[in-house]
């Protein structure tokens, strides 16, 4: 290098350490200034350029237009490059005219020159790329400047000491150099105009990252804006900003779809091709061990290696960095030992202290931020994975995994991986690490430092069993959970029936006990987490006392120094980082695998094989039939294009030749049970030799069931259907019609036969599925609107009056499950929605079950009979009533799962068999011919009174108080925490003034809740965190406290006994005292790791023992709340507090308040440290703190709001989720399946936007808290120079080794306070949930029922009004009736009437608003509610069924005998059904009764009422879903067994009330009409025109 720089007066040597190093005024040599100096940016820019227009390449944005700024940047390029190469000439110039330059003047300005060049071109290159601010460029100008202030202030002193300008031409060019380079370093920290046709430009809300300059970037300033306004006012909704593209679930999912895909092909045997294999090969190959399933971590793995391997990249140089301040401070303290060094020295060290730690924070944030978005990204593609699997999985999976079991593996499986991943590069980077720390120590005490290596190795087998255990405790406590999720959600769905049977004590008690054995499990883990943690805390000072120790004992010179003892220290700081994190890597690792194989397993469960159905058009061959022509021969109905249908048993379709009049169904009460199937019909062909092109479904020798280990629910199925033809499915209760319909579906399991359905399907379910969306929305379910088409589907399924009356028309959103709805409503919304697709199959499962008898009428010929809107399409109609059969053109009668005989009606009839004879009993005389139609006049009318519309929620009676409950509802909802409400506003219909009024005083309310919800985003928190310390125990809290602040005590002991150590005197090479030393060292380590584990131990027992009571309050209040909170409320709400808000009570909130006071203690040391040693630092502590401060009320302000709308924007997604799963048959058949995992992608992106912000917060704080931090080393450094003549090496070494600590102490501490309040919200969000308001008392101890009440059953109702809630209007004005003991009383009335709220009043479902109700004279008021229901027996509608055993769905509390409960089997006719299952009365029931039919289910609600035997039974008559046989069946036994009962039926057949003592009419709320059924025929009223029209009158 000297070589180059030549000789002459510009010639000198390329380094002098006396000019540079041991002098006061430092100065390089002009050689070194004029070559390496000037080289160092160009070295950079080549080196990087590479990788950049690798990564330029594969990043186009689209262009940029030529902006001012950018032909700035570039002329300034230009005129830098002009400067080179006038350097250049100048030297050539030099060598004509003989002067002979070194030959660095032609390298550098030639070197400096091309780069320049480089650097303008990169500009433009950039530019058509799309870049709007360039990191590369801005550190290449930045290191120009940085290189070119040396020679700046160098030229300056040579010119002032020689009193002249030695070399013009160069001074000019270099000071014209210096002007542009800092001129292009200013502009390129500005960034220039989005590029053309970017998102930015349409995007109202883009991400401002996207588009932010590189040091905002780099630094987070992007995100203060948000900041600023989240501290001004509580973000909202809109304040968010939209998603970046490669963010956006849709894009993500898809990508970790086709990994998946890859790894299931990958697999030689996957599910699919298992169920193809059909019959004994199927056995055979299940016979043979499974071949390994596909590895779901793999797909995780490549789906997101770049952004795992851009992590790793950023971890390793922050890694490296965090070696270089030890360095730093053995100079340091080799400074102040040394009095003669130059103090520039110690300033240096001091700004290079600061600035390796900036450098680290900067990179450590970028890190961070990478994988955090990353472990969004990696929850976000989970769920969408979960949820597309759900959409496909077969039934029997579904009964193994509950909905509870499934929103676990989205809720808390999927958050666990997110949890998990900031972790992932520990695995790496801890032992990289350690090795590191090792090497450095080794440096400094030698072999000694093998001794500590020695106790890492043998700690980590110890803490690896610790795990072991741990992870088998968590196994177990995540299936505790599961089914304490299960059983909630099963609670929750019953609710209404729990609190009618007065049968919460027993359900509160199993929550308990599966709670009782989750919280033991939870202790024990909790215990060994202490444990693990002790041992972690001990490891990094054990390993400092054993190394310290044998190097001192080893040799008695070795001498412990300052330099030694706080570089080393400083040393075990880093190292005991990574072994820090490791217990966390460890339990997240345990938990993620638990997590990961609950996922892999679910992912990897059978699917539905959709070729079990064949869908398509079967086109004719040359001789055979068209579709016509065969058809033409089978049926007169016009063919439909193209049709598709579910197959079932051989029915070929015959024209009716003429109509046979529909039946009176009076009459029609009864079908045979088909025990033995009858010969079938004579004159059916073969079904082998039939199948024809012209048939829209074919099921041919199928056999189905609903799960391979169950025996098949079809068999031997022959069924051909033709197109355009209706046929009747019939049968006794449980011989599989639902099932066929399933079957046609592809919702079973076809064990043989072939099943193909040509053409588009539309479905409607027996019990109606109903979307949480608008009315409107439910009947289009996704198709585009048309006016014309939408009309007539609401008009033919009489939803006209209906929408009349709810309060938004069809705007009018619909509560969860259909809440506000009547079931009559629900099902006529079902099957309004599967006439509005025009589909070309419709299978119809019983929709005529849940309607009036007149309403019925109306819809089978409006809709589905020969003259509805359905004429000419195929329609498959399971159903019991037979008025309707004699209109269809073919008849399958099932009995067990088989066809027992098919056929038209009237070859049936001719034909002896069961169904004949049975049609024989119940059918009329010939010449009672009917009185055929109504008048489409009266018909209207009787549509608009909906006469005796089913009713199965209080909310949903009430025209006049749709407007009223909506606002209740609304109001629930806002009550919520963060206001969760799913509610849409409703467009306005036919505003009369009371409704203005209303509106007016709901604007009023909202007005308020607001307010309130404002309040408590700010101050509510100190009553949360008091409640939270209560429910630990105050002492208990006052103990954590005590117990670390001495833990911090002997902590400082330990490391100022240490610095005293180090300042000993040296004699004769050796110290004294070095045994007492060493012994007092230990002692204050150990002490400081016994308060550790203490503490933890202390925070365990208050941290479970607040788990319980927090539980148990939310457990007790919400099993006391009133029907309408849950009416109002969306399950999915409550069960996010059972879930997720309980599960942060239970594993999230200790530990993170464990780590709060760690940092915070740590922080407070620190400071007590640097202030002792060195007092001049309380001048920055002010400043340094008012900052900290500023920083910390911004980002909780804000990232504590952004946590709320994370929270708020959570639960719908599990809603919708569990939502989907229920309706999953629905969405499949009507192929909407791509349209729900839209809807479900786009509220996972809306939690997304607010995690995301969230995310980025955490990092823009942490830039900011550790600029404090690097600031508190800075000066604690510089002060330590200042003031060196009076501290001894010892000090220093102390108060910087805790200054460097600091950073990261403070950062976690906010992190912490802000983790704490985030997490804290959920304390207060069950807090919310266990203070709602509660029914009366279960019992009232004065004032307890007489034994044996009621002893007649007497009901008076006395001057009763009722009211949903106060300041509404009345739903039962003045009620005065009184029902004689054992008297039979029918409740007949319009929609609305008020019928069920008056069978409510009775159980004080609802409360009084004025007058009374006395059963047998006592004032039910009076006595607790428990004694009331308890002596009351109602069947409802719904009959709801919890999972367990038959015995406790009949008798929870285990009150009964075997024998009774056999004698109410056989009274409600389901003995022979329970004494064929193995189980007998310990048969298992499925979540929500689902492997019962529905009419089972009902039987078994009129089990449960015969066991109870009261005096008073409430019939919400439920004989929709019956057919006529079982519903006779129910009616004799009522009859029979309850003969000296009273008994109230709400009738929607009066033929089952017309033998009655009495009926009551309600209208309005009032007694319109109460007599005997006979008086009100005769007086002509209301009765008798709904009696009429049922074909009574």
């Amino acid at each position: 290098m000297d070589r180059l720089c030549g000789s002459g007066e510009l010639g000198s040597k390329f380094w002098d350490a006396n000019l540079s190093i041991y002098t006061n005024t430092p100065d390089l040599t002009p050689c070194f200034q004029n070559s390496l100096l000037a080289w160092i940016p160009c070295i950079y820019l080549w080196a990087a350029l590479p990788c950049y227009l690798f990564y330029l390449r594969h990043h186009q944005r689209g262009y940029i237009v030529l902006t001012l700024l950018s032909r700035l940047k570039t002329v300034l390029g230009v005129l830098l490059w002009c400067v080179s190469w006038a350097d250049l000439f100048y030297s050539f110039h030099g060598l004509i005219s003989s002067s002979a330059p070194a030959p660095v003047f032609f390298v550098t300005p030639l070197v400096v020159g091309i780069t320049m060049l480089l650097a303008t071109l990169l500009i433009q290159y950039e530019r058509l790329r799309g870049v709007q601010s360039s990191g590369v460029l801005i550190i290449f100008w930045l290191l120009c400047v940085i290189c070119a202030i040396i020679p700046f202030r160098s030229k300056i002193l040579s010119a002032i000491a020689e009193g002249k300008i030695l070399d013009p031409f160069r001074f000019t060019t270099f000071y014209i150099y210096f002007a542009l380079v800092l001129c292009a370093l200013i502009l390129s920290c500005f960034k220039d105009k989005p590029p053309l046709f970017s998102t930015e430009n349409i995007d109202p809300n883009p991400c401002p990252e996207s588009s932010a300059g590189f040091l905002s970037r780099l630094s987070f300033w992007w995100f203060t804006k948000l900041a600023i306004l989240g501290y001004r006012r509580p973000l909202e909704e809109r304040d968010l900003w939209t998603l970046d593209e490669e963010d956006c679930s849709h894009k993500l999912v898809q990508r970790l779809l086709e990994e998946w895909q890859k790894q299931q092909a990958s697999g030689p045997q996957t599910a699919a091709f298992e169920q193809k294999i059909p019959g004994e090969d199927e056995v055979l190959l299940k016979a043979r061990p499974k071949s390994q399933k596909p590895f779901f971590l793999w797909a995780l793995v490549r789906t997101f290696t770049s952004s795992l391997l851009m992590g790793a990249c950023f971890k390793l140089i922050q890694d490296l960095l965090s070696f270089i301040n030890p360095q730093l401070l053995s100079i340091l303290i080799r400074f102040i030992s040394d009095p003669t060094a130059p103090s520039w020295w110690g300033f240096l060290l001091a700004g290079l202290m600061f600035v390796s730690s900036m450098m680290q924070t900067l990179i450590l944030h970028q890190y961070h931020h990478s994988i955090f978005v990353m472990a969004l990204r990696i929850r976000t593609a989970i769920i969408g994975v979960i949820y597309r699997k759900a959409l496909v999985i077969t039934n029997s999976v579904k009964r193994e995994s509950t909905v509870g079991e499934m929103v676990n593996l989205m809720s808390v499986d999927a958050q666990r991986f997110m949890d998990v991943s900031p972790f992932i590069n520990l695995l790496w980077s801890a032992p990289l690490q350690v090795i590191l720390a090792i090497y450095f120590l080794w440096q400094i005490l030698g072999p000694s430092v093998l001794a500590g290596v020695a106790v890492i190795v043998l700690l980590i087998p110890l803490n690896g069993a610790v795990s072991m255990k741990m992870r088998t405790y968590q196994v177990r406590q995540m299936k505790f959970k599961d089914s304490r999720i299960k059983l909630m959600n099963e609670i929750l769905n019953g609710i209404k029936v729990l609190k009618l049977y007065a049968w919460e004590p027993s359900f509160l008690e199993q929550v308990e006990g599966i709670r009782q054995s989750e919280l033991h499990l939870l202790r024990k883990g909790a215990y060994l987490q202490a444990i693990s943690t002790f041992i972690w805390v001990c490891t990094p000072f054990l390993v400092t006392l054993i190394t310290l120790g044998v190097y001192v004992c080893v040799d008695e010179n070795n001498v412990l120094d300052a330099e030694k003892a706080f570089v080393s220290l400083s040393l075990f700081n880093i190292l005991k980082i990574p072994l820090n994190m490791l217990p966390q890597l460890i339990s997240g690792m345990t938990q993620a695998s638990v997590s990961l194989k609950r996922i892999q397993d679910f992912l990897n469960q059978d699917e539905l094989d959709p070729q079990c159905v064949e869908r398509k058009t079967i086109s004719p061959g040359p001789n055979t039939l068209t579709p016509e022509q065969s058809c033409s021969k089978l049926s007169k109905t016009p063919p439909s294009l193209n049709s598709t249908a579910p197959p079932q048993s051989i029915s070929l379709l015959y024209p009716s030749p003429r109509l046979l009049m529909p039946l009176p169904l009076s009459l029609l009460q009864g079908f045979p049970s088909f025990a033995q199937p009858p010969p079938r019909p004579p004159k059916t062909p073969d079904p082998m030799h039939l199948v024809l092109p012209g048939c829209a479904i074919t099921v041919h020798n199928g056999t189905f069931t609903w799960a391979q280990d169950l025996p098949p629910t079809l068999h031997s199925l022959n069924i051909q259907i033709s197109k355009g033809s209706l046929v009747a499915v019939v049968g006794p209760v449980g011989c599989g019609k639902s099932s066929l319909v399933s079957a046609l579906l592809g919702e079973m399991e076809k064990l043989e036969g072939t099943v193909s359905v040509k053409g588009s399907v539309a479905y409607v379910p027996q019990q109606a599925w109903i979307q949480n969306c608008t009315l409107q929305e439910n009947v289009l379910f996704g198709q585009p609107m048309r006016p014309k088409r939408y009309q007539q589907a609401l008009e033919t399924c009489a939803l006209l009056a209906d929408l009349n009356v709810l309060p938004g028309g069809d705007q009018t959103e619909i509560g969860e499950k259909g809440i506000n709805l009547s079931g009559g409503q629900r099902q006529r919304v079902s099957l309004a929605r599967a006439v509005y697709s025009d589909a070309d199959i419709f299978l119809l499962d019983d929709p005529l079950s849940a309607v009036d008898a007149h309403v019925a009428k109306h819809i089978f010929d409006q809709v589905i009979g020969p003259e509805g809107v359905l004429a000419g399409k195929t329609r498959v109609l399971v159903t019991h009533g037979i008025s309707f059969l004699p209109q269809t053109d073919f008849i399958i009668v099932l009995a067990d799962g088989q066809v027992s005989e098919m056929g038209h009606y009237s070859d049936l009839l001719k034909h002896d068999g069961s169904f004949a004879n049975f049609l024989r009993n119940y059918a009329p005389d010939e010449d009672q011919e009917d009185s055929e139609a109504l008048q489409d006049a009266d018909e209207e009318v009787l549509l608009v009174e909906d006469t005796l519309s089913t009713h199965t929620d209080l909310t949903d009676n009430e025209p006049s108080m749709y407007e009223v409950r909506k606002q209740f509802m609304r109001q629930m909802s806002s009550m919520s925490s963060e206001g969760e409400s799913q509610n849409r506003p409703v467009p306005k219909k036919h505003t009369n003034p009371s409704e203005k009024e209303m509106q007016v005083m709901k604007a009023k309310e909202t007005g308020a809740l607001i307010t309130e919800e404002t309040a408590e985003t700010g101050n509510v928190k100190m009553n949360v965190f008091w409640d939270y310390a209560r429910s630990v125990g105050l002492h208990t809290t006052l103990v954590i406290c005590l117990l670390y602040a001495g833990q911090s005590a002997a902590s400082i002991g330990a490391n100022v006994w240490l610095s005293a150590w180090s300042n000993d005197a040296v004699v004769d090479g050796r110290q004294n005292n070095t045994s007492q030393r060493l012994g007092v060292y230990a002692a204050l380590g150990i002490l400081q790791g016994l308060l550790v584990m203490l503490s933890a131990f202390t925070m365990v027992v208050g941290s479970v023992q607040a788990a319980r009571l927090l539980h148990a309050a939310l457990l007790h209040n919400k099993i006391r709340s009133p029907q309408s909170f849950f009416d109002t409320t969306p399950s999915g709400r409550i069960l996010n507090r059972f879930s997720k808000d309980i599960y942060v009570i239970d594993e999230i909130l200790a530990p993170t308040i464990l780590m709060l006071f760690n940092s915070f203690f740590l922080s407070i040391s620190t400071l007590v440290v640097i202030v002792a040693s060195t007092p001049l630092f309380i001048v920055v502590v002010l400043p340094l703190a008012v900052l900290y401060g500023f920083v910390q009320r911004f980002y909780v302000a804000t990232s504590r709001q952004l946590k709320r709308l994370e929270s708020i924007s959570r639960s719908p997604i599990f809603s919708h989720f569990s939502e989907t799963v229920t309706g999953t048959s629905v969405i499949r058949a009507y192929g909407r399946i791509e349209d729900f995992k839209v809807l479900s992608d786009r509220k996972v992106d809306t939690n997304q936007k607010s995690a995301y912000p969230f995310i980025a917060s955490n990092r823009w704080l942490g830039v900011n808290v550790e600029f404090v931090g690097n600031c508190v080393v800075l000066f604690a450094a510089l002060f330590a120079v200042i003031g060196r003549n009076s501290l001894n090496p010892g000090i220093v070494g102390l108060s910087v080794s805790y200054a460097l600590q600091v950073t990261l102490a403070l950062n976690w501490m906010i992190r912490m306070m802000s983790d704490l309040e985030s997490n804290i919200i959920a304390v207060e969000r069950v807090k919310e949930y266990s203070k709602t308001e509660t029914e009366a008392p279960w019992v009232i101890e004065g004032n307890r029922a007489p034994e044996g009440w009621p002893t007649r059953g007497a009901v008076e109702f006395r001057n009763y009004s009722v009211r949903y809630r106060p300041g509404l209007e009345l739903v039962l004005k003045n009620l005065t009736l009184r029902v004689q003991g054992g008297e039979k009383v029918g409740i007949v009335g319009r929609t609305g009437a008020g019928k069920s709220s008056m069978t409510l009043c009775l159980f004080r479902i609802l409360e009084a608003a004025e007058g009374e109700i006395c059963i047998d004279g006592l004032n039910v008021a009076h006595i607790g509610l428990h004694d009331l229901r308890s002596q009351l027996t109602i069947i409802p509608q719904d009959p709801i069924l919890f999972s367990g055993t038959l015995r406790m769905n009949l008798d929870p509390f285990g009150r009964y005998s075997e024998e009774d409960i056999w004698r109410a089997l056989e009274l409600s006719h389901l003995r022979a059904f329970v004494s064929s299952q193995p189980a007998g009365l310990d048969f298992q029931c499925s979540e929500g009764g689902d492997n019962l039919s529905v009419g089972q289910r009902q039987l078994v609600c009129l089990a449960r009422a015969l066991l109870r035997k009261s005096r008073v039974l409430v019939l919400d008559e439920a004989t929709a879903a019956i057919d006529l046989e079982t519903d006779d069946l129910i009616q004799g036994t009522i009859r029979t067994q309850f003969e000296d009962c009273t008994v109230l039926t709400i009738a929607h057949r009066l033929n089952t009330i017309m033998d009655y003592n009495r009926v009551l009419v309600l209208d309005k709320g009032v007694v319109a009409e109460f007599d005997s059924p006979t008086n009100l025929i005769a007086a002509g009223g209301i009765f008798y025109g709904m009696a009429k029209d049922a074909g009574l009158a």
